[in-house]
Parts: C-alpha cells; structure tokens; sequence
C-alpha cells in the first residue's frame, strides 16, 4: 500500500509541472476580456474596430494568453495598470495574428518605464579605446525574455498610429526575428524557398534604405533607422507595414508581400488609402559588393 502511494506521489509530481500551466491556461482562455479590456485596445489600437469579428477573437484570446503568462515590471517607480497590460499585450499580439503561435514563448518580463529611459553602453572609440558611456532609449528587445519599454511613447504610438513610429511593435518584431536563433532580420520562415525570397527583396531594400539614409532623403516611408542593420530593417519594416500599408506597397511592393506572407495580414483592410498616392520609386539594383548574408539556413 505504502509503495502504490509512493508511486502515485511521484507519478503526480512528475506531471504537475506539465499539467498545472495547461490547466491554469485552460481556465484563463475560458474567461472573456472585460468591456474596459475592450476599450482599452479601441484606445491603443485605432485600427481594431475594423478587423473582421474573427480576428477580433482571436486577438483577444492571444492577449488573454499573454497577459496570463507574461509578467510586467514597473521601473523607475511606475505603476503598472491594467490599461497598460493590456494596450501592450494588444499590440504584441497584432503580429501573431493568423499565424501559428506559442505566443513568444521565451518572453518572461515586460519592464515599462514612464519615459525614454538610459541604458548603459560600451563605446569603441579611435584607437579600439572602449568608453562606458549611456544611450537614451525607447525600447530594448532582449533574447534572455526580456522586453523594456518606455509607456510614454507606446502611448505616442496608438495616437499615431499612420506615423509608422510604433516602439511596441518594433521592439516585438525583434522577439520574432530572435525564435529563429540569432536576431539578424530573418525571422523564423519556415523553408529553404522562403528565406531565398526574404533574403533577396530585403537585401535589396536595405541597401536601397541605406543610400536614402546616407543622402538624407526626407520622403522615405521607412525610418532610415532601419539602416542601423538587417535586424532594425525587419523591425522598422514592420513599423511601417501595419501603419503605414498603402504607402509601404507603393514604394517597396516585392518588400510588403514579402511582410503580408510573413504576418499572413494585409492592413490595407484596416485603414483607408492616403489622398495622395506617393509617386512609384524604382529600386536600384543593389551592386554585388553591398549583397547581405541576410540569413544562414
């Protein structure tokens, strides 16, 4: 008798820790958003009343499953709301949409900040000289599961939505492109075909983002941070491909569908055209020394 208990005692801490989050999961999924809940992200993502009552849905059930497992961290003496926890859950989730999805599984902790915040960084100076200096920050993306955010511009974000400036949506592109092992602007694909086509279109319009940023061009659609690296390029191209579409097919089309296959969404849906339709830029040929090993596989 003594041994059967013994056995069933294990038994059941050996499954506990598989079957409890299941469980707790099961139970959180099981209970709706509340009307506030709804408001908020009415609030922080202008573009939510017109997705169709099914991506509705399923977004709400995604920020259910973030909120149950991600936890948030006030810094710098910020009290985490509710309306907080849920405008970015929202719009993390607004990439997972229509895709198979774990829900950034290594994602642990949201730090929030009120405002820009500083983060210590190590500069090389003339000589290979190493300084410890401080960068003013809006955001940080890490691969260790963390995510920092300063509140005051997600907030600037939601009031700006066609700026195509969004920190919340940038900083969780980069927890995309890092599932597929290194942050390096090719997120997890899928296939051999798939990162053949990404790696050639976003080569292409990294370079051609590259020279705009060199000549100071101020008509971009996209950010000429993004010419900071392959991987700020993925981020600032998914800034601007949910807020600003129309604009973003115009001048970069192989670049949108490349994006739309990715996000399997076309925000287009979402938002009205612009009155005036920006000209058609041709994209130069990028020269076979500014090629970029955009992905290894």
């Amino acid at each position: 008798m003594e041994a059967l208990l013994s056995i069933t005692l294990l038994a059941l801490a050996v499954a506990t820790p598989f079957w409890y989050p299941r469980w707790t999961l099961k139970r959180a999924l099981a209970r709706p958003l509340p009307p506030a809940a709804l408001r908020t992200l009415s609030e922080y993502i202008p573009v939510y009343d017109r997705l169709d009552p099914a991506l509705q849905q399923q977004l709400q059930r995604l920020i259910v499953q973030f909120l149950h497992q991600k936890k948030f961290v006030g810094c710098a003496g910020l009290e985490v709301t509710d309306e907080m926890r849920v405008a970015i859950a929202g719009l993390a989730c607004m990439l997972l949409l229509n895709r198979p999805s774990k829900v950034y599984r290594p994602l642990h902790t949201i730090l929030v900040y009120p405002g820009a915040f500083a983060a210590a960084r190590q500069e090389v100076g003339p000589g290979g000289i190493v300084t410890d200096g401080r960068q003013t920050m809006l955001g940080e993306s890490w691969t260790d599961g963390r995510v920092v955010l300063s509140w005051e511009d997600v907030a600037r974000g939601a009031r700006e939505w066609s700026s195509g400036h969004n920190v919340a949506l940038h900083e969780f592109a980069h927890q995309l492109d890092s599932e597929s092992g290194t942050t390096n602007g090719a997120p997890y694909l899928g296939s051999a075909d798939s990162y053949r086509s990404w790696s050639a279109v976003l080569s292409r319009d990294f370079a051609h983002l590259r020279h705009e940023a060199w000549t100071g061009n101020p008509d971009s659609v996209l950010d000429h941070y993004g010419a900071t690296s392959p991987a700020e390029f993925f981020a600032v191209a998914t800034e601007a491909f949910f807020g600003k579409p129309w604009q973003l097919r115009e001048r970069h089309p192989a670049l949108f569908d490349e994006l739309s296959k990715y996000y399997r969404v076309d925000p287009r849906d979402w938002q009205d055209a612009p009155v005036a339709e920006p000209a058609i830029v041709e994209m130069p040929a990028v020269p076979a020394n500014r090629s970029f090993a955009w992905a290894s596989w």
